[in-house]
């Protein structure tokens, strides 16, 4: 039975280039080519140029200079590089830390922000967001008072979609001289990201999202903008983050990141949305089955669609799909004993218990909604029958 992939925003299929990527460059480190980056020997420099190489592709993918490309294990570590980094630099200051944040952050932002802020004595103010879950410039900036450390605000939603205003904050907080994370884990690979031109001060991403190999993230920091890494040890990344890098993921990372040009990007986006369009108009034919997020699909993300459905529990519409070979995802997260209602969700307003998200990459074809199309809506049918 062929398979359907319909969760590219937990993890997209390898893109070839990547794949052959890997293939060169472990045939290398098996012949015992290829050395440390750090060192001197030919090993080392020829491990170096082709790591620096990646760091320009990544820096050109995103609009940064390569000098503020720092590797990172994923989105996770350089989001909690990031909020450690601000947080100390407060203390340095002689500020206890404070985080702003809106309540439809990822987890690893809420939680990386309650625990380094708590942890120095400080604390964090959660700023709520409309039923399309946006935030409101005003009311995130009426939360910044003078010893604020950071605000944290993602570039688009990993659950509905939807886009913040990412230039608008930043601006603001630039007047303010408050430091701006922008979480662009959803966006990057996905939709034009100009990280100098939006002018935040940190960005982080993980590659997995868009076909480049998983394990690898990169965080964005500002030129000038000196931060105690989070992970100490030797001096790799220029001494701002510790350990050994893991180079041949990286290089994977390097050609995905070096085959997205403008005209790449726009055509995959375009295909996107037109996928994500086509699955939104076969849930409209569904009763009780509604968009999440903004009505407006040019201020969503153009590869994630999420809807309420009314009348079934997700996780058995997940099961019923994965058993026809379509594999997609619910906000509800699955606990040992019962089922976590959706925290993005509940910020909204929404039924935070039954959603459904349905997202698409590099990878997918009309096959992949012809066969939602389907299975869809005789699963929900027949789910609602049976709790009659």
């Amino acid at each position: 039975m062929a398979r359907h992939l319909l969760d590219h925003a937990s993890t997209s299929p390898l893109r070839p280039v990547a794949a052959e990527t890997l293939d060169l460059w472990n045939d290398l480190a098996a012949r015992g080519e290829l050395g440390d980056p750090s060192r001197i020997h030919a090993e080392g420099m020829q491990a170096r140029v082709a790591l620096e190489t990646a760091r320009e592709q990544v820096a050109g993918l995103v609009g940064a200079r390569s000098r503020e490309i720092i590797f990172t294990s994923g989105s996770t570590e350089s989001i909690a590089t990031a909020t450690w980094g601000a947080v100390r630099r407060s203390g340095e200051r002689g500020h206890q830390p404070h985080i702003v944040l809106s309540a439809v952050e990822h987890s690893a932002v809420r939680r990386s922000s309650e625990q380094f802020a708590g942890a120095l004595g400080g604390s964090v103010t959660t700023v709520g967001v409309d039923t399309t879950g946006r935030v409101d410039v005003d009311e995130l900036l009426a939360a910044v008072d003078p010893a604020t450390s950071l605000v944290h605000l993602q570039w688009g939603n990993h659950e509905v979609g939807t886009l913040q205003p990412v230039a608008e904050v930043t601006a603001r907080c630039r007047e303010l001289g408050v430091l701006v994370h922008i979480d662009a884990s959803h966006a990057v690979g996905q939709v034009p990201v100009d990280f100098s031109g939006v002018g935040a001060d940190l960005l982080s991403f993980s590659g997995h999202r868009f076909g480049a190999p998983s394990g690898t993230g990169v965080l964005v920091v500002r030129r000038g903008l000196r931060l105690e890494p989070l992970l100490q040890g030797s001096d790799q990344e220029r001494g701002r983050r510790a350990g050994l890098e893991p180079l041949i993921a990286i290089l994977g990372l390097g050609a995905v990141a070096g085959v997205l040009d403008p005209l790449r990007l726009e055509r995959e986006e375009n295909q996107a949305r037109g996928l994500i369009g086509a699955i939104a108009n076969l849930a409209g034919d569904i009763d009780d089955m509604a968009v999440l997020g903004d009505p407006d699909p040019d201020h969503r993300l153009p590869h994630i669609a999420c809807f309420t459905v009314g009348g079934v529990e997700p996780q058995a519409v997940l099961l019923g799909l994965d058993q026809r070979g379509i594999a997609a995802h619910s906000g509800s997260a699955c606990a040992s004993e019962e089922i976590e209602p959706s925290p993005v969700l509940e910020a909204m307003g929404a039924d935070a218990h039954r959603s459904l998200r349905f997202s698409v990459g590099w990878s997918s074809s009309g096959a992949d909604v012809e066969a939602l199309g389907r299975e869809l809506g005789p699963i929900i049918q027949s789910l609602r029958q049976l709790a009659r």
